[in-house]
C-alpha cells in the first residue's frame, strides 16, 4: 500500500473531481448507520463546497424511475446539470460516468454515496485498482447498518482509500484563509451546514460588530 504522507498528498481543488452516487429516496429509506437528515445536510454541504472551489461534480443515480430522483436539495446546487442514470450497481463500470471523470483530467477522485457497503465500496475499490487516488467522504455516505458502513470503511482503507469528512475536505481545499476568493463562500456554507460551528461563527461576527460600551 502507498501511504498518503506529506503536503502533496493533501487534496487540492484544482486536482479534485467529486462523484456523488445514489443520494436517492430508496437508499435513504433504509439508511441506518447515520441520522438521515445529517447525511442530506452533509452531502449538500459537500456539493456547495465543491461548487465554491470550482471542483467538477458528477451526479449519478441508479434506476431513478424506481429508486427516486436525487434529493432536490442536491440537484438545486447544480441547476440544469444532467444526472447520469445507471443500471449498473458499480458506478465505476458505467462508461458515461468514467468518461465524464476522465474528461476533467483530474486525478484526485472524491466519492460519497448511498449505500457505503455497495455503491461507494465497489467503485472505490475498482478505481484504486486502476491507480486512482481515491478519497471517500464518510459523513456524506451511509449504510444499511452501522456495521455495514464501518466494515465497508475498513475494507476501503485496506484497499488504499483515504477517508475524510466533508468539513475536512473543505478545510483541505481552503488551506489558507488568505484565499479570499473562496473564504466568503466557505463562511456561508459553515453558517448553513456546520451546526454549532456555524452558530459560533455568527456569534463571533456579532461580537466583532458590537460597539464597545462607553465608560463615561
Amino acid at each position: 500500500m502507498t501511504f498518503r504522507n506529506g503536503l502533496d498528498s493533501l487534496l487540492r481543488p484544482e486536482d479534485s473531481i467529486l462523484v456523488l452516487i445514489d443520494h436517492q429516496p430508496y437508499q435513504l429509506a433504509n439508511l441506518n448507520s447515520h441520522e438521515p437528515q445529517m447525511v442530506v445536510n452533509n452531502t449538500v454541504a459537500l456539493a456547495k463546497t465543491a461548487k465554491a472551489f470550482k471542483v467538477p461534480t458528477i451526479l449519478t443515480s441508479v434506476i431513478a424511475d424506481r429508486g427516486g430522483y436525487l434529493f432536490r436539495q442536491l440537484t438545486e446546487v447544480f441547476p440544469g446539470q444532467e444526472v447520469i442514470d445507471r443500471t449498473l450497481i458499480n458506478t465505476w463500470q458505467d462508461k458515461n460516468v468514467v468518461d465524464a471523470v476522465k474528461a476533467t483530467g483530474r486525478k484526485q477522485l472524491i466519492i460519497a454515496g448511498l449505500w457505503t457497503e455497495v455503491c461507494v465500496a465497489m467503485p472505490t475499490i475498482q478505481a484504486l485498482g486502476e491507480g486512482w487516488d481515491v478519497t471517500v467522504v464518510t459523513d456524506a455516505s451511509g449504510g444499511t447498518s452501522t456495521e455495514a458502513h464501518e466494515i465497508a470503511v475498513q475494507r476501503m482503507i485496506s484497499a488504499g482509500a483515504n477517508m475524510m469528512t466533508w468539513m475536512a475536505v473543505a478545510a483541505e481545499w481552503q488551506r489558507d484563509w488568505a484565499r479570499t476568493d473562496t473564504a466568503g463562500d466557505m463562511a456561508e456554507i459553515l453558517i448553513q451546514h456546520a451546526g454549532g460551528s456555524g452558530v459560533a461563527f455568527m456569534w463571533e461576527q456579532q461580537l466583532l460588530n458590537t460597539p464597545v460600551p462607553s465608560l463615561g
